[in-house]
C-alpha cells in the first residue's frame, strides 16, 4: 500500500510518498523559504491544509506587498496549487495578532475544522478551513490574564473533538492546562485535577500547567493521554482526573506522544533527557510503547540509531495511521524521518537530510482515506 505523510518543516513543506513499508521519495515541496509550522489532511473532504509562517511583520516596510505572518493555505491537490484561506485572524477590536498556527484538527460536524494559535486562541471553520471564527469564550476567559507562556510561547497546540458528539471538545495549552467545553465552546472548564501544580497552594485558575500533548482515544473517547512538561499521564474520565502512568520510564519529559487509534490500551512516548538538555536519552532514538494503559511500558528500537544519536523531536512531529498492522511516522529536527508499518516492531530511515522537522501527519491514503 502507498502511504503519503505530509512533513512540516523550517524550509517549506513536504509531501513525502511511498511504500508503506519505506522509504519515502519527496513527491512535491510547497512554501519554499517559509516554516510550515503544521499541516494536515480531512479525510472526509480531500482537503489539505497549512499553516505557514511568512515574512516575520518588521520586514512590511522593505517588502511592501508581500506575505508576513501565519497563513492558513489550502488545496484539494497536494501536488498543485494552494489558496490562501480567510483567516485565522482576530477580528476588529481585539488587540492580539495570531504569532503561529500550533494545530490544524478536522472537527465532528459537517465541514468543521479547529485551528489553535499562540497567543493560546482557538478557531473554527465551518466550511473546511475557506474561513475561520475565533472561539471568543475561550478567548474572553476571566482566568486568562493570569496564564503565562510556556517554553514555546502561550500556545494552544492540542485539540481533541469528542467523537459522535460535535458538542464536546478538548483542548492543551501550555502553559495553562487542560480545558473542556460540553457546549461546542460556549463555556470551558479546566480539567487539571493530578495533573503536577505549580504553584501548589494557588488555585485551579491560577495553576501553570505546562501540558505538551493530548490524545484522545477515537473508539473509547473518554480515554485521553497526556505528555506533560515532567510526567505522562492518562485520563479515564474525559479529563476530569488524570493518572501518572511515568513508571517504567527513563525519562518523563517528552514533547511529541502517540496513541493507537484502534486500542484504547496503547500508546507511545519517546523520552527526552530533561528540559534543558531535550535530546533522546543515552544517546539511543527509543519508542517506548504501552499496550495496558501505562501499567508497563516495552522498549521498541529496531532500526532506529542506538550510537550517539541525540535527536530532538517536537511535539507535532509525530504521528499514527488507522491501518492494521499500526503504521507510525516521526521525524526530528535533524532533518530525520523515521517509520514502521508494522506497529512498531521494527522502523526504517523514511527520509534524511530534510529541514528541520516541525509536524508530521499522515495524507492520503492510496485508497483515497
Amino acid at each position: 500500500m502507498t502511504t503519503e505523510v505530509l512533513v512540516g518543516t523550517r524550509k517549506g513543506l513536504f509531501v513525502m510518498r511511498g511504500d508503506r513499508q519505506g522509504p519515502l521519495e519527496i513527491a512535491s515541496r510547497h512554501f519554499v523559504e517559509m516554516p510550515v509550522d503544521f499541516a494536515a489532511f480531512d479525510a472526509r473532504t480531500g482537503t489539505y491544509l497549512a499553516g505557514v509562517t511568512h515574512w516575520p511583520e518588521e520586514f512590511k516596510e522593505f517588502a511592501p506587498g508581500g506575505l508576513f505572518g501565519p497563513h492558513m493555505w489550502i488545496t484539494e491537490d497536494a501536488d498543485g496549487e494552494w489558496q490562501m484561506a480567510e483567516g485565522p485572524a482576530f477580528p476588529e477590536g481585539i488587540d492580539a495578532k495570531v504569532e503561529k498556527i500550533w494545530c490544524i484538527q478536522p472537527g465532528e460536524a459537517e465541514g468543521e475544522i479547529w485551528c489553535g494559535v499562540a497567543p493560546a486562541a482557538l478557531f473554527r471553520s465551518t466550511d473546511s478551513g475557506r474561513t475561520w471564527e475565533l472561539n471568543r469564550a475561550l478567548w474572553d476567559d476571566p482566568t486568562r490574564p493570569n496564564w503565562q507562556a510556556g517554553g514555546g510561547g502561550l500556545c494552544l497546540h492540542s485539540i481533541c473533538p469528542y467523537p459522535g458528539d460535535p458538542s464536546k471538545l478538548t483542548v492543551g495549552i501550555s502553559s495553562v492546562g487542560v480545558l473542556h467545553t460540553e457546549d461546542g465552546g460556549a463555556t470551558w472548564e479546566r480539567r487539571i485535577k493530578g495533573l503536577p501544580r505549580w504553584p501548589e497552594e494557588a488555585p485551579d485558575n491560577e495553576q501553570v500547567q505546562c501540558v505538551h500533548s493530548v490524545h484522545r482515544s477515537p473508539v473509547q473517547p473518554d480515554t485521553l493521554y497526556l505528555q506533560f512538561h515532567n510526567g505522562v499521564f492518562r485520563s479515564d474520565d474525559a479529563a476530569r482526573t488524570w493518572n501518572s502512568i511515568a513508571d517504567g520510564l527513563p525519562s518523563d519529559f517528552g514533547l511529541p506522544m502517540a496513541i493507537d487509534p484502534s486500542n484504547p490500551d496503547r500508546a507511545f512516548v519517546i523520552p527526552l533527557v530533561s528540559q534543558v538538555d531535550r535530546v533522546t536519552v543515552d544517546g539511543k532514538v527509543r519508542v517506548f510503547e504501552t499496550t495496558d494503559r501505562g501499567a508497563s511500558w516495552t522498549t521498541l528500537d529496531r532500526g532506529l540509531p542506538q550510537k550517539s544519536a541525540y535527536l530532538t523531536l517536537l511535539r507535532q512531529a509525530w504521528c499514527t495511521d488507522a491501518q492494521t498492522p499500526l503504521g507510525m511516522w516521526f521525524g526530528a529536527t535533524s532533518g530525520d524521518l523515521y517509520g514502521t508499518a508494522d506497529g512498531g516492531q521494527t522502523f526504517y530511515e523514511a527520509a534524511r537530510h530534510l529541514p528541520p522537522v516541525h509536524s508530521v501527519r499522515i495524507g492520503k491514503a492510496a485508497d483515497g482515506g
